[in-house]
């Protein structure tokens, strides 16, 4: 993904605990801060979510959005999810990905997210933008696993 933003986190869990957090969009809106609804739209045969209808409210952006999931992830939870948009009204792009690495006691996730909003927006406000959506999830996915 060019022009995107990353970060990562060390979490004192499992990958495959980590991973079926990242999995469990039911419950985005008690973790993620700024989701406020999460709907599984499909799911391929295994059960991965495919498609997912997101309602954001994160101060002066609010969108309801679908992202469509890629979930390339071994049985032990290690991998690579990823996304892309797919509708929105104001956003161009919202893409993503986690990929997780670890052993049976602690994984490290890199978020790394590219947005584009329909609105004309500075660069670095755009950034600022990226940053603060993977902080905050960063922080709620650690929290939200540990706990």
């Amino acid at each position: 993904m060019a022009d995107s933003t990353k970060s990562s986190v060390s979490i004192n869990a499992a990958p495959a605990e980590v991973l079926d957090v990242i999995a469990d969009f039911d419950g985005y809106p008690e973790w993620t801060g700024q989701i406020k609804k999460a709907e599984v739209l499909s799911e391929d045969e295994q059960g991965w979510p495919l498609q997912v209808r997101l309602t954001l409210d994160a101060g002066v952006i609010k969108d309801t959005y679908v992202l469509a999931y890629t979930w390339d992830v071994a049985e032990d939870g290690t991998g690579i999810v990823s996304w892309e948009l797919v509708k929105s009204s104001i956003l161009k792009s919202l893409d993503g990905v986690y990929r997780l690495t670890g052993d049976s006691e602690t994984t490290n996730v890199v978020y790394e997210l590219t947005v584009d909003l329909s609105l004309p927006v500075i660069g670095m406000i755009r950034r600022k933008a990226e940053k603060t959506i993977i902080e905050t999830a960063l922080k709620g996915l650690k929290k939200r696993v540990e706990a």
